[in-house]
């Protein structure tokens, strides 16, 4: 196996990675400023590319990436790689799923426990010396029945976390099937429109799921929902979501990520945020988190092994 050559750091990662692959004979590089120009123009000197979300790897970079071997993806949404394109070339593209997956699924019931017990409202209240017992009333998931869209590594992990509440667990996977087991039962969409009283997304950003969660997906439920998404902010339209939260179709929502965060929000002031994030931000019955389900002080470190360990395996001999 060879086992040298250069790779191309784009975004910050853990610095193991780079010391493992440096340990094994590449050439490291770390360079967040690269402009796309550049990359395109260092492309055939390049054996590897590591990347978070900051740069999409489309087609003319990867056609002139003759030497290109691997693309590591630190984290698990490949929707900033032109994954078509880089296996007709040889390019195998990886990413790390299985580093991230337990911070996802504890982020999800954190958010879930939070709404649900009105944490965040009354932890604000109370700091303010306010003691409004009866409309912090919370309730209880025990006994609720939750619907898993996406049974991979994240959908997996939260069922996992969710074994000692006593939760009706149902789990709708489009590829998947045989996976049902003493918690978890394996179902279709009409089922969870049925009996779902919470919803929890686990799904990739393809087009196929661009946009899944709508209002004719809302409506579609027969009980009041509970929606948490975890996984993509295109998953979901955020409008329609909105609309669903005002008419109490949906009684409260989780949200780590929002189908508008390619905007730089640290550069913005409050009052050039969408109108629609300003909506959601003041609603009580909506716990927000800036996209940190799957970055916790563990994460960061087993996401770079995890993906340290799928490049060694390769063989770049080619």
């Amino acid at each position: 196996m060879k086992t040298s050559g250069d790779v191309l750091f784009l975004d910050t990662t853990h610095p193991s990675l780079m010391k493992d692959l440096r340990g094994i004979g590449y050439t490291c590089t770390y360079d967040p400023d690269m402009t796309y120009e550049k990359l395109i123009s260092i492309a055939p000197t390049l054996t590897g590319i590591i990347v978070r979300s900051k740069f999409f790897l489309g087609q003319e970079v990867l056609e002139n990436a003759r030497n290109l071997r691997f693309i590591g993806r630190v984290g698990s949404g490949m929707e900033n790689i032109d994954v078509t394109c880089a296996e007709k070339q040889g390019i195998a593209c990886l990413n790390s799923p299985e580093g991230n997956r337990t911070a996802v699924a504890e982020h999800a019931l954190g958010m879930l426990l939070a709404l649900m017990n009105k944490l965040c409202v009354a932890d604000k209240e109370v700091r303010r010396g306010v003691w409004k017992r009866e409309k912090n009333r919370g309730y209880e998931i025990s006994g609720k029945t939750l619907g898993i869209i996406g049974y991979g590594n994240t959908g997996s992990a939260f069922a996992q976390c969710l074994r000692g509440f006593e939760m009706n667990i149902l789990v709708y996977d489009k590829y998947k099937e045989g996976f049902g087991n003493d918690f978890v039962q394996e179902t279709d969409m009409d089922a969870i429109f049925r009996q779902a009283d919470i919803l929890s997304l686990h799904i990739p950003l393809t087009d196929e799921t661009r946009y899944l969660v709508n209002s004719t997906f809302l409506e579609q439920f027969q009980k009041p929902l509970v929606l948490i998404n975890t996984s993509r902010g295109e998953v979901v339209n955020t409008s329609d979501l909105l609309k669903a939260v005002k008419k109490q179709k949906v009684t409260g929502a989780a949200l780590d990520v929002l189908d508008f965060e390619h905007l730089s929000f640290e550069k913005l002031a409050f009052e050039e945020m969408p109108v629609t994030f300003r909506e959601l931000a003041g609603l009580s019955n909506v716990v927000l988190s800036p996209h940190i389900a799957g970055w916790t002080h563990e994460s960061y470190q087993k996401l770079s092994k995890v993906l340290f360990e799928k490049i060694k395996k390769l063989d770049v001999s080619g």
